[in-house]
């Protein structure tokens, strides 16, 4: 293979990745120069944090469905479904016929449909009427996200996933109880948004492991992963940057900590004390990932656009 065969071979399926976000950020209206008048008016901030979450997210999933080695005899419909029907990052097993038969107990549609309803209730019921109390808008942001999160990740999600195992798919659950994480490694590894971690392990996390080790591929991964968030985040906002990359590398830093020996003898790597340095890690620094100019730009007039406040 010549070397520009390899260098097609590596680059392969990171094109919308790469380039989506570019393209989009470079034709928004509020990054246009004062001459060209492609947009009519200017459109909100949290519209824009949306197109490059859409952008962003397809390009994770061309990646995963370009670089697959998937047989010849999927239909077009399967491949169409896979990439627009499935938020998972994992086409081989997705696609993979199942050997059983697939069968989802009735109390795990319960669940997955009580917590879309309550993050429902909690966006067009408790939110508007926050909004008339006296809760600081930081703190009231914080609530429509959490609601949102449990409408879409916890809810929808888990929703699609027991249709698509009824369907004879693999399609693990994407949010597999956060809060019973016994470890950093375990919330970010098993738990929390299978999705993300599905390509950055398969598709960065791997090959650079087999290229420089595993701890200068775990720091380039969660780098990585706030590089993403820095994107959707903080572009839109106007501000806060590099905040959601510091918090991604606190992240690698808690994990590298409680594998130490040290770490080890604490106790912090498993267990009631690990479950306890998991909430300390994750959601103390939580704040440099929705940080206030995030809060203020992009998810309140969200939230107001959509009858929340």
């Amino acid at each position: 293979m010549t070397r520009n065969a390899r260098l097609l071979a590596t680059l392969k399926g990171w094109e919308i990745l790469v380039v989506g976000p570019v393209v989009t950020i470079a034709l928004w209206p509020g990054n246009l120069p004062a001459w060209a008048d492609m947009w009519p008016g200017t459109l909100p901030a949290w519209a824009y944090m949306w197109s490059l979450s859409v952008v962003t997210f397809f390009g994770c999933k061309w990646l995963t469905w370009r670089r697959a080695e998937l047989p010849s005899d999927i239909s077009l419909v399967a491949h169409l479904t896979y990439l627009f029907a499935w938020p998972g990052m994992e086409p081989r097993g997705f696609f993979a016929p199942q050997t059983t038969e697939s069968q989802v107990p009735l109390r795990e549609w319960l669940w997955a449909l009580l917590k879309l309803t309550g993050g429902l209730l909690a966006l067009f019921f408790v939110c508007p009427w926050l909004s008339k109390t006296a809760i600081p808008p930081y703190g009231f942001a914080w609530c429509g996200m959490a609601a949102i999160a449990f409408v879409l990740h916890f809810g929808l999600f888990h929703l699609l996933s027991c249709f698509w195992r009824l369907q004879g798919k693999t399609a693990p659950l994407l949010m597999n109880l956060p809060i019973c994480s016994s470890s950093v490694a375990d919330f970010w590894g098993n738990r929390w948004n299978m999705a993300f971690r599905d390509i950055t392990h398969r598709h960065l996390f791997g090959p650079l492991t087999r290229l420089w080790g595993p701890r200068r591929a775990l720091l380039t991964g969660f780098f990585f992963s706030g590089l993403i968030h820095d994107l959707v985040i903080s572009i839109p906002a106007g501000g806060g940057y590099g905040r959601p990359t510091l918090f991604f590398m606190l992240q690698a830093l808690g994990i590298l900590v409680s594998r130490t020996a040290t770490g080890k003898w604490l106790g912090i790597h498993r267990g009631f004390r690990g479950w306890l340095f998991t909430l300390l890690v994750v959601v103390v620094p939580c704040p440099l990932v929705f940080h206030s100019k995030f809060a203020t730009q992009v998810v309140l007039p969200f939230l107001k656009t959509i009858g929340a406040a």
